[in-house]
């Protein structure tokens, strides 16, 4: 990442440099957004070639390839959607931002890779990484062909392997797993800066039976593996996870599910558009933005 951040800063012009950097203690590191917006940082519509390809570079070092092949659908979709808008809203596929937090050079930096739908925020300190926020998104969530068949769906398998976990559960799980009849309109989380764990609403992962914990152990690991294999942790104590769901069972219902431990909360809503609108994130409780390395931090500059 410090490799990778060094060579896109060196990419740049003298006052792209200047847009591009700014102090760690900066508010706006920690003021994410997957919404259109104004951002800090510059835009890779404005990057030569070279200093796009430099981004594209930084945003890989904290994804696996499956996840930045994702990322990259995620900012393709920009000009799908523009074109279902008739161009209302000057959408388009360069409209993603990075900015760097504090100095690579030094032991604590962030930088993010931001935009409509994507937002990738790691923190450094030392040897250490944590890569959340994690949100991916997509509008549309999938094209068909004109026989219904599946094109595209960058975000398909969150889908398709939460509603058959759902489905796999004997009816009083299942009804433990339902913990409302509608979905809320979007993450409940937001893009608060820090998040806690819900209540344990739900049902618990060492409560189902075998084929149900296939199936949500194949869940979690459509989110763990977003992250490059170098983040990987170790994961996951089943009897920790719980699966909660809310809104209709079948394709084309509104819905939301989330899935958390202690250490680890996932949450995916897709409600809008007839529900092919899909928002997913992936947080760390505690650490989201590095909180968890603070305090290293602080101790290492008070010696």
């Amino acid at each position: 990442m410090r490799s990778a951040a060094r060579g896109f800063l060196t990419c740049l012009t003298d006052g792209q440099h200047a847009q591009v950097l700014h102090p760690f203690t900066d508010p706006a590191r920690t003021q994410w957004s997957y919404m259109p917006r104004p951002r800090p940082g510059v835009s890779l519509v404005d990057l030569s070639a070279t200093a796009r390809k430099a981004a594209h570079c930084l945003l890989a070092t904290a994804l696996s390839r499956n996840a930045f092949a994702q990322a990259v659908t995620i900012m393709a979709f920009e000009e799908v959607l523009d074109l279902d808008e008739a161009g209302r809203r000057g959408r388009h596929s360069d409209d993603y931002w990075t900015a760097v937090f504090g100095d690579p050079d030094k032991e604590m930096w962030c930088w993010r890779f931001e935009g409509h739908h994507l937002s990738v925020t790691a923190t450094i300190h030392g040897e250490d990484v944590v890569a959340a926020p994690l949100f991916l998104g997509a509008n549309p969530a999938r094209i068909h062909d004109q026989a219904d068949s599946l094109l595209f769906g960058p975000l398909w398998r969150e889908e398709d392997l939460a509603r058959a976990l759902l489905s796999d559960l004997p009816s009083p799980l299942r009804h433990q797993a339902v913990v409302a009849q509608t979905a809320p309109s979007d993450l409940i989380t937001g893009t608060a800066p820090q998040v806690e764990p819900f209540d344990q609403a739900g049902v618990c992962g060492a409560d189902l039976p075998s084929s149900g914990r296939d199936l949500l152990h194949r869940l979690i690991s459509v989110y763990l593996d977003r992250l490059h294999p170098t983040l990987a942790r170790p994961e996951l104590d089943l009897g920790e996870v719980t699966f909660a769901w809310a809104g209709g069972p079948r394709p084309g219902q509104s819905h939301y599910y989330r899935i958390q431990t202690p250490h680890l909360l996932i949450e995916y809503d897709n409600t809008q558009r007839d529900a092919n609108h899909a928002h997913t994130v992936l947080r760390r409780p505690g650490a989201d933005f590095g909180a968890d390395l603070l305090p290293a931090h602080l101790a290492t500059e008070q010696r």
